[in-house]
């Protein structure tokens, strides 16, 4: 067959070469991994503020300066003032605004930095609407003042302050649409890095973040579950542990590395969870890993001489050794866990009593459903899940790495019409759709034995690949997806109540999410809209987006307050649509909502959520007891006006 489409001339003229600021703002995503608008953790604002936050860190870290104060502007603009050394002000300018610049390539000024490959601190600049650093050292500031990378003022004076460096970056909102910093996503960071330098006092729009215990605060802040035993915290030379058991299910890990959160672990997490397993069960001469480690909250935190990460955004150790030439990480972890951990369980034997009881339970409980596992995953392979449950996507990692694909998704969603319509308008390479039949058990106070006895459990834990942990997780997001009614809201939380109970972790590490979907459609014809502007700004976003104009202007609102308003744009008399069932949404307008304008809300846990006895009030089998706070907290509106009611 021949090709007729004509060749593109390709010339010296097609030959660039771009500065170190335009590769940035064009390529953004190698530097800093997704934009995204700050209602996720590992959206792009968050790694230029850790990026800016790493180098004051750094400078505690060799023992110059104990403070960082923090603060956020409206949500939009970040300053950050640490007491260190103060950046040389000779070569200020160079360290901020020129690629593979910078002071961490000598080790004996950061011996065990997160920040060495030269880009951090630079791409805060390029991608920033405005940036400013100041640095006072010698009784002097030198104050530099950007604008998207370019350089517009440069100034020296005299000053009584005292030595550190100030930063001061606004991401650009041309990059970063509608962002905003989500002050409880910068907490947790701020916190994790206390924990990791204990005697670090950060002060955070005026209140005081400090860790005195290291990683035992960590565990004690994070766990939503009771400890069967107190933490157990060692720490050795570039070394940190702390680990406990509880009664959930699954094994949860934080890791990092030279104070840097590794959210997706690597050699030190991998060797720890070997090494504990195999320490506990020399110990007591028997039982399985599995059975060792369901159950066990950890964290990990080691000190590696010129680390290098499986990305640039640093969330996974790569680094086979502890140094360039040192003992590899799995042998210096390892060594550390067996020596410190065994001489533990010698020492404690009330200890290792509770942690003995805790491996018999879980053995038990193995072995009870070891046959109705075997056929449950035999039942999985037959069921062909890409035919009847699951409209598989194609993607769902990274080459030649293997790492999940962060922009896959699955839907879980009930019912043929609501399925259908996600399975017609999904992006085909990255999001998936699993169909429930009806409302699913209310798995509340059950075994996991129930996970291979209810299909649908079974295949929805089969399509998510994670009986054995997230290790083989196959999605990045896993979503529900309901109607915005009662029925709906059940079965997001019998949905919901079924990964509390047995994949916590699953929620832990921010995997779970409830799709967004609107409640009204608000359109009027184009000729009826009196406010020109209007019309302008729909003909400029459809250009952008290579649409066609439409004789209709159309506006999807999530809520009464957001109906109301387009009413006031598109009036007079537009034309109001309610949503009853995602079953009513065509496919072309469903394309909108699961698209790159996806509406989606995490689903987070806080030890302060309490989750055993918010599951027990919610969930279990108190009927009366929440029929009666529903009768006491009932709210009846009368007089609705005609044009609010909706059936």
């Amino acid at each position: 067959m021949t090709d007729n489409t004509p060749q593109v001339e390709y010339t010296d003229d097609n030959i660039r070469k771009l500065s170190d600021v335009e590769h940035i703002r064009t390529r953004p995503g190698m530097y800093i991994g997704r934009l995204g608008d700050g209602s996720h953790a590992e959206d792009g604002i968050y790694v230029l503020l850790k990026e800016a936050i790493d180098n004051s860190i750094d400078e505690f870290r060799m023992n110059a300066g104990k403070r960082i104060e923090i603060e956020l502007t409206a949500n939009k603009a970040v300053s950050l003032r640490d007491y260190g050394r103060g950046i040389p002000q000779g070569k200020m300018i160079e360290a901020v605004s020129q690629l593979n610049t910078g002071g961490k390539y000598d080790s004996k000024a950061f011996k065990k930095s997160v920040g060495m490959n030269g880009v951090g601190i630079k791409a805060v600049n390029f991608l920033s609407a405005k940036f400013e650093v100041r640095s006072y050292r010698d009784g002097m500031v030198r104050t530099a003042k950007f604008e998207c990378g370019k350089l517009m003022e440069d100034t020296t004076a005299p000053t009584s302050d005292e030595t550190g460096t100030y930063i001061y970056f606004e991401p650009d909102a041309t990059l970063f649409k509608n962002y905003s910093f989500q002050n409880d996503i910068v907490e947790t960071m701020l916190r994790n890095y206390t924990y990791l330098n204990t005697g670090l006092a950060i002060m955070f729009n005026g209140r005081r973040i400090l860790s005195r215990n290291g990683l035992q605060d960590l565990l004690k802040d994070q766990m939503t579950s009771e400890p069967l035993y107190p933490i157990i915290h060692m720490t050795g030379e570039d070394i940190e542990i702390a680990f406990t058991h509880t009664n959930q299910n699954g094994e949860e890990y934080d890791s990092f590395v030279n104070g840097q959160h590794t959210t997706q672990g690597g050699t030190h997490q991998s060797a720890f969870k070997e090494h504990i397993a195999k320490t506990i069960k020399e110990y007591f001469g028997k039982y399985e890993y599995g059975d060792i480690r369901n159950g066990l909250v950890a964290a990990i935190a080691v000190n590696v001489e010129e680390p290098i990460f499986e990305s640039q955004t640093k969330i996974k150790l790569g680094s086979l050794t502890m140094s360039p030439e040192g003992v590899s990480v799995n042998k210096y972890v390892g060594d550390f866990v067996k020596n410190e951990v065994d001489n533990f369980l010698h020492r404690n034997l009330d200890v290792a009593n509770v942690i003995e009881e805790k491996v018999k339970t879980s053995e038990r409980e193995r072995k009870a459903m070891a046959g109705v596992a075997k056929l449950a995953r035999e039942r999985a392979k037959k069921a062909n899940l890409h035919n009847r449950k699951l409209r598989d996507c194609r993607v769902h990692y990274s080459d030649p790495k293997g790492e999940l694909r962060e922009e896959t998704s699955i839907f879980i969603t009930e019912g043929d019409s609501a399925s259908g319509s996600i399975t017609k308008s999904r992006d085909v390479n990255t999001q998936a759709v699993f169909s429930l039949r009806g409302k699913p058990l209310n798995c509340y106070g059950l075994t996991k034995k129930v996970v291979y006895e209810n299909e649908e459990f079974n295949l929805l834990q089969a399509a998510l690949d994670i009986e054995d942990g997230l290790d083989n997780l196959r999605y990045n997001k896993v979503i529900v997806a309901t109607d915005a009614d009662v029925d709906g809201m059940h079965i997001r939380l019998l949905t919901i109540t079924f990964f509390l109970q047995f994949f916590p972790e699953l929620i832990k590490k921010g995997h779970v999410y409830v799709l967004q979907t609107p409640l009204f459609r608000v359109r009027n014809k184009r000729t009826r809209i009196k406010d020109k502007s209007v019309i302008a700004a729909e003909d400029n976003r459809q250009k952008e987006r290579g649409e066609k104009p439409k004789d209709f202007i159309t506006r999807y609102c999530y809520s009464d307050e957001e109906r109301q308003a387009a009413i006031a744009e598109l009036g007079p008399e537009p034309e109001i649509t309610r949503f009853k069932g995602l079953g009513e949404i065509s496919p072309d307008e469903f394309a909108g909502f699961i698209g790159p304008d996806i509406r989606l809300e995490q689903v987070k846990l806080h030890k302060s959520d309490e989750v055993e006895k918010l599951l027990a009030y919610y969930m279990g089998k108190n009927s009366m007891e929440r029929q009666n706070f529903i009768i006491d907290n009932l709210v009846i509106e009368e007089n609705i006006p005609e044009e609010e009611a909706y059936d």
